[in-house]
């Protein structure tokens, strides 16, 4: 779910809180069935937080179709306490973590919308990019639409309620027909649930049992939190309505070619996940094997930036024969809105969230494994530190590609010109960072590392994108006339 933005190029970083990372913007959850559904949302966002932490929100419909809802921005833990959690009565319940992406953040555009259908609660948790929601929302208010966000996630309702179809899934079937790009979607229309995926399957969506109620996730950290068993993975271009404990499949969409986001095993997901079918670590481990056999280095240890680069050092290491050692220290309390005092330096903003093991640093020829490296700003910063620190030599290996192309189908990313790879060799990346070796992993090597679940969307490695970017090719069309 993003905000509608007036030049759709990807979404760029705050100036106050800049980051060296692409941000995943949601993370969702809905339970069907239960009687603490509001108690087993809350903790499933728990584990979803690392998809999304600007804002939070859960919507519960009870057995009498009476709709409640509580969002906040901030963190599930600051959003939600005991209080909140008992009044958010029903046995039914969608829940919705969010990453802010261009332009401001507001309370309105937190999740899950919450609307009245005739007269049932509609509410919807969207994660994932529609690349036509421009033209769709112009076309809407042209007809007398009034849209109360600037996310493209309310499109989605608007089509619904203006739908001309008879049955309420002919009406969800016709509204996805509609919009191009990419969405993982949780419905609620009264008692009844829908789970969908887009065709090529972008984003992830998972369904899991626990007793008799069923449940659905973003990724299976969620199911396990709760104690739900992981049942399948919602289809590409399936619907699932749920309601009563009966679950019936639909396939509205016509089949397009699978494009799973590869960057959810490389950074996103957790490693304690399985996503498309795969462990996250094991993927994860597989890159790093991988780029030690395409950029071996000689030195005396191995690690990480933590914490999503661990898994990728401990393969390195495991090919390498290089130690693996803790040697580099996250500090995580570090919020996203750290205020910085009035210190300077160019690391500065690595030293609050990095501590180097200056026994493991000085003196050592040290590899350094990072997932990925978009803007290089981090990795500058981290580089010096660790010269600072006594390192006589630094490799630096990163376990994906070069990040050329921003993401338009649900990752906030820097724009084209932000993105170091996009105007620098590799070399020159190397001497932008003072590093003795700079190794990315290959596109083929990803790509044969996890081949048995693929396809997958490469586009901010290769700038090829599956699905037609509608918005940003009409604004290209106005631009040139």
């Amino acid at each position: 779910m993003r905000k509608l933005p007036t030049e759709p190029t990807g979404g760029a970083a705050h100036p106050a809180q800049e980051v060296d990372k692409p941000r995943e913007e949601c993370g969702i959850v809905a339970v069907s069935g239960s009687g603490a559904a509001a108690e087993l949302a809350f903790l499933a966002l728990y584990a979803l937080q690392h998809r999304g932490q600007e804002s939070a929100g859960i919507v519960t419909v009870d057995d009498e179709g009476a709709s409640r809802v509580h969002k906040g921005m901030g963190l599930v833990a600051d959003v939600f306490n005991n209080r909140t959690l008992a009044g958010l009565e029903g046995s039914l319940s969608i829940g919705h973590v969010r990453y802010s992406t261009a332009g401001d953040s507001s309370l309105r555009n937190a999740q899950p919308l919450l609307v009245q259908y005739e007269d049932k609660p509609l509410a919807l948790a969207h994660n994932g990019n529609l690349t036509n929601a421009n033209q769709l929302q112009r076309s809407l208010a042209h007809d007398g639409s009034i849209f109360q966000t600037d996310a493209d996630s309310e499109v989605i309702v608007h089509l619904i309620a203006r739908s001309r179809r008879r049955d309420l899934d002919g009406k969800i079937d016709d509204a996805l027909s509609q919009v191009v790009g990419a969405f993982s979607l949780l419905l609620c229309i009264g008692d009844t649930v829908y789970a969908a995926r887009d065709a090529r399957g972008f984003r992830p969506l998972v369904m899991g049992r626990l007793g008799e109620a069923v449940v659905f996730a973003s990724e299976t950290c969620a199911l396990d939190i709760i104690g739900a068993a992981y049942v399948r993975d919602v289809a590409p271009g399936e619907v699932l309505k749920v309601r009563a404990g009966h679950v019936e499949s639909m396939r509205p969409l016509p089949p397009e070619t699978p494009s799973a986001c590869l960057f959810e095993l490389v950074y996103f997901a957790r490693p304690d996940s399985r996503v498309w079918g795969c462990s996250v670590d094991e993927a994860r481990r597989a890159f790093g094997r991988q780029l030690a056999h395409e950029h071996p280095a000689e030195a005396d240890c191995v690690f990480a930036v933590p914490d999503s680069s661990n898994s990728a050092a401990l393969g390195y290491s495991e090919v390498s024969g290089l130690p693996f050692e803790l040697a580099l220290i996250r500090n995580h309390y570090v919020g996203r809105t750290f205020i910085h005092p009035t210190q300077t330096g160019r690391d500065f903003k690595v030293r609050v969230k990095y501590n180097p093991v200056r026994e493991l640093v000085d003196g050592k020829r040290i590899v350094v494994v990072d997932d990925s490296l978009v803007r290089g700003t981090t990795s500058l910063g981290l580089v010096a530190l660790l010269r600072d620190t006594g390192a006589r030599e630094v490799h630096f290996r990163v376990a994906s590609p070069p990040v050329r192309s921003p993401c338009h189908y649900g990752i906030d990313m820097p724009t084209r010109e932000e993105l170091i790879a996009s105007s620098h060799s590799v070399e020159g990346i190397r001497e932008h960072l003072g590093v003795d070796s700079l190794g990315y992993l290959s596109m083929e090597g990803m790509r044969e590392a996890v081949a048995d679940h693929g396809p997958f969307c490469d586009a901010c490695w290769t700038g090829n994108y599956a699905a037609p970017l509608v918005d940003l090719e009409r604004l290209k069309a106005l631009q040139d006339t």
